[in-house]
């Protein structure tokens, strides 16, 4: 038994000195920083989910649309992929953080349908940081949400993680095309 653990000590040993031989601890030390820059750079990207076309209120055949238009409600077109506490019912609005809050520097994005129109619009979701959370009117609508090792399509992401403070008050919903 001690003749293998010899034999795989110095195969080790030749190996680990063949790998040395050929690379310094620069391009170690290199590559090493760029993955961990690189890995924490990756978050921070936007994320867009356009090429999810349906809207999450289209209706089913021989179902009629809730026409609700009450920004205060879950069920407003816009929150189709909403994930959070309501702006509207924490002092900003649709498109505007409360006082005290930032929007985060990185969203999510749905694609809604406008039940006035028919017409499906990007709107783009962004967490207002800065304050604790809200606690009302807390949202869920998981229409096409991917599973959480796909982020640009999931929606349950702290998505303050890049701004100075990552606590999360509430989400704003921002129409920033037409689909």
């Amino acid at each position: 038994m001690q003749w293998l653990l010899n034999t795989l000590d110095r195969l080790t040993e030749r190996r680990v000195r063949a790998v040395a031989s050929q690379h310094g601890r620069r391009s170690f030390v290199t590559r090493l920083g760029t993955a961990l820059v690189g890995g924490a750079i990756l978050p921070m990207l936007p994320f867009d989910r356009s090429g999810q076309f349906m809207g999450a209120q289209a209706a089913e055949p021989g179902k009629k649309i809730d026409k609700t238009l009450d920004p205060t409600q879950c069920e407003y077109w816009r929150y189709c992929a909403f994930d959070g506490y309501l702006c509207t019912c924490c002092g900003g609005s649709l498109t505007q953080c409360p006082p005290g809050t930032e929007a985060s520097k990185v969203s999510w994005v749905g694609t809604c349908l406008n039940p006035q129109d028919g017409r499906h619009y990007l709107v783009s979701y962004n967490d207002c940081c800065g304050k604790g959370s809200c606690g009302e009117c807390l949202c869920n609508n998981n229409e096409r949400e991917r599973p959480g090792y796909r982020l640009g399509v999931h929606n349950d992401i702290n998505w303050c993680m890049a701004n100075t403070s990552s606590m999360f008050h509430c989400t704003t919903s921002i129409i920033v095309g037409v689909a």
